[in-house]
């Protein structure tokens, strides 16, 4: 089974990219960092078909697993991470075949923060945006990065394996 790491933050370089280095070393995924993509906002003329979301959006679908990471910024995915979400309404309208792409594969979200703390309703857009979409909703997970030392805490990288072990491999 193919995965990506699909990382939505303002900060590419900040506590999720961490947690983004992490994983990928751990688990030997691939990764890609929207904010070095130009992805415009979704708009009902399509202004921004030409920018690089649908060449992400393919590259991304040749993986059998994907995993959406992203900061909590006032208790809900980064901005970058919704215009992408968004984004995928160009998909069911402009370019189908690769919208339909998406039926089959598998989908996951991390969330990552400052705390342990778990904010109710945080992961509904990407579960409902995979119910839509006919793909299979893994689970979710928030991690946190909160000592100075700006790393992985063992008690995170358990609840990752945990993560892996149980939700993560239901191929």
């Amino acid at each position: 089974m193919t995965t990506i790491l699909i990382q939505g933050s303002s900060r590419s370089n900040g506590d999720t990219r961490i947690v983004s280095d992490f994983l990928v070393k751990k688990y030997g995924w691939n990764f890609i960092d929207l904010a070095e993509k130009e992805i415009g906002h979704y708009d009902y003329e399509y202004k921004n078909s030409n920018d690089d979301f649908i060449k992400t959006a393919k590259e991304i679908l040749e993986y059998d697993r994907l995993i959406f990471i992203t900061p909590v910024y006032w208790y809900a995915m980064s901005g970058i991470m919704k215009v992408f979400f968004d984004r995928i309404s160009d998909l069911i309208r402009i370019d189908k075949d690769t919208g339909r792409r998406f039926r089959g594969k598998q989908m996951a979200a991390i969330s990552s923060c400052n705390s342990p703390d778990k904010y109710e309703g945080f992961f509904m857009p990407f579960k409902l945006s995979a119910d839509y979409l006919g793909m299979t909703y893994l689970g979710d997970i928030n991690v946190w990065i909160a000592d100075e030392n700006k790393s992985v805490s063992e008690e995170v990288n358990l609840l990752l394996d945990k993560f892996e072990k149980e939700q993560l491999t239901l191929s």
